[in-house]
């Protein structure tokens, strides 16, 4: 084992740090639930012999065969061009505890990726168990009495409609699905919605609904708004251009069947980004686009019910961005806990993965997860979720503890009440103490800064969202800068920030720069909580553009120069007594 068993007795019995951000380890099944603590799980042993996790215990009952309905939604008036009536199209797998007569909680998995692909290689339909998500649900919570649905979107599978991407036709036949599934006779009028990525989205989708049946959902790497998921302060990802497009002919099937999915919203789709992209503050009209898709906002006050939110540190498809970031000066993870909203979270180094999915776990380089692939896999997750299930679908136990698991970048998991720590103390590095390897930034030229050591004593333990506050003078109304944290003396990559230069007060709004006038580019960088070593030195390296994000529009032309500035970095300190050791089997998957 990576952790010697006296290490684990000595974290147990550590004392607490009384620190605000540490959470407090519990003794096993202080709550009477039965369910072992958090804190122990790490002794017992996990079926990790699949490819995903599983609950400690088999359930008693078993799937009967799968059901299909068909939902008419009223689509007047939703669509310009549209149909005024679509189907919803789901199928769902019940427990077999309700032919007893048992009414049971439902969890959903709403998705466009159904019978997805191009003809002659779609991907599986609605009444397939779906590989991976579908089949951890499957195996894992309809044994213990929970329905599973599959709900396809309008436009996709044999759901009829236009294909309304994130908009708000989308989020009305997700909201028709819900409501169904709560009235059941068979359903005990709790729904969860669980999924990753675009599934995670239709979950913020349905909560921007209002649903009284919605009890919790579990966004993984779920897209809160298609605007900063697509545009970071301005900085245009590639896929900005094709997303909808691309989506769109995915689901297509080239026959007379497509021809309700032929609307406005389609081609206002294919529009939105060459709009946004090359226009910027002129942007006429394509904000209304990027304003209905934002669902996080709507669904704040609206949403009555828990998120259990999980997040990839290392995502490059749905960043950290979507969970901590916001409008300048909030992040939404702490917004819906401060507006009363009960909130868990577990944010590993990983990509755009399941916290469960080692075999892409494994595949992380150096800089971007790689020196936490040995501690990453979370084989607990089946049981985590199952009591966060249990309560907020049935009323089985206590409540579960609201806190959020985070992983740093070497391995190390961590409880704390929240993440950003509200405990964090930050400390500005003047860049103009710092040496520079030069004053532009453009097509071809790159500015590297490098930082004096912070402390030659002790370690220091960055965790959050630093800030880089950049003097610049364009040259044009446009230009972008990339920058990335490093460890100066390894080269170790700890984060990166990305703005436009239009976009330089932060958020999503727009405004013209003047050529030779100096402004300060507000910039703040993706999530992340790193180590970095005594007597190391930081290095901040500016580039016009950086992996996933496109050049500035204005190209070549728009060079910018960097005059002076200063980076916060957020520092707490822990005393190691809330260090969550968890369970990885010298057999499990990801230490192979």
């Amino acid at each position: 084992m990576r952790q010697a068993l006296c290490l684990v007795a000595l974290f147990l019995a550590l004392p607490l740090s009384g620190c605000l951000g540490v959470a407090t380890p519990s003794p096993s099944d202080e709550d009477g639930t039965g369910y072992p603590s958090i804190w122990e799980r790490h002794t017992l042993e996990w079926n990790w012999t699949g490819s995903y996790a599983r609950v400690l215990e088999p359930g008693p009952h078993e799937a009967l065969p799968v059901q299909e309905a068909f939902i008419d939604v009223d689509t007047t008036g939703t669509w310009e061009g549209g149909p005024n009536t679509a189907e919803v199209h789901l199928s769902y797998w019940l427990p077999s505890n309700t032919e007893a007569g048992e009414q049971v909680p439902v969890i959903a998995i709403v998705s466009p990726y159904f019978d997805y692909g191009s003809p002659g290689s779609q991907s599986s339909p609605t009444n397939i168990v779906g590989a991976g998500r579908g089949e951890f649900l499957y195996d894992n919570f309809i044994p213990h009495g929970y329905a599973l649905a599959q709900v396809a979107v309008f436009a996709t599978e044999e759901s009829t409609g236009c294909f309304d991407y994130r908009g708000d036709g989308e989020g009305q036949g997700i909201h028709a699905a819900v409501e169904w599934l709560g009235t059941q006779h068979w359903s005990n009028g709790h729904v969860a919605i669980y999924g990753k990525s675009y599934e995670g989205a239709t979950a913020w989708e349905a909560a921007a609904q209002g649903s009284e049946y919605l009890k919790t959902i579990v966004p993984i790497s779920g897209t809160t708004a298609l605007g900063p998921l697509l545009y970071k302060n301005g900085s245009a990802e590639a896929r900005s251009q094709v997303m909808h497009s691309n989506y769109g002919g995915s689901i297509l099937d080239y026959d007379s069947d497509d021809l309700d999915n032929l609307c406005g919203d389609v081609l206002e789709g294919f529009l939105a980004g060459p709009t946004r992209y090359g226009l910027g503050e002129m942007d006429p009209y394509m904000a209304n686009y990027y304003d209905e898709r934002s669902h996080i906002d709507k669904a704040l006050g609206v949403y009555n019910g828990s998120v259990y939110w999980v997040q990839g540190m290392q995502d490059w498809n749905v960043d950290p961005h979507q969970v901590f970031g916001g409008p300048p000066g909030t992040h939404w993870y702490q917004t819906y806990i401060e507006a009363g909203y009960d909130v868990r979270g577990m944010h590993g180094q990983w990509e755009h993965n399941y916290p469960d999915q080692w075999t892409k776990h494994n595949n992380q380089p150096s800089g971007y997860g790689g020196e936490a692939i040995h501690n990453m896999t979370r084989w607990d997750w089946g049981q985590d979720l199952f009591e966060w299930m249990e309560y907020y679908l049935k009323g089985i136990g206590e409540k579960p503890a609201l806190h959020a698991q985070i992983q740093r970048n070497d391995g190390q998991w961590r409880i704390e009440e929240t993440w950003p720590p509200l405990d964090a103390t930050w400390q500005t590095v003047d860049l103009a103490e710092c040496s520079s390897s030069g004053a532009w930034v453009g097509a071809s030229s790159t500015v590297t800064v490098s930082c004096p050591a912070l402390s030659s004593s002790h370690d220091l333990h960055i965790s959050g969202l630093p800030t880089l506050h950049l003097d610049v003078t364009p040259t044009f109304d446009g230009g972008q800068i990339f920058a990335e944290l490093r460890d100066a003396d390894t080269g170790l990559r700890f984060g990166h920030a990305t703005m436009d230069i239009r976009y330089h007060a932060g958020g999503y709004e727009a405004q013209t720069v003047i050529p030779g006038s100096t402004v300060t580019m507000l910039m703040e960088f993706q999530g992340m909580d790193v180590l970095l070593p005594a007597g190391h030195l930081l290095e901040l390296v500016l580039t016009q553009t950086g992996e996933d994000y496109l050049p500035p529009a204005c190209g070549n032309a728009c060079p910018v120069s960097v005059q002076t500035g200063t980076m916060s970095l957020p520092l707490i300190e822990r005393d190691g007594s809330n260090v969550l050791i968890t369970p990885q089997g010298d057999d499990a998957a990801n230490n192979a």
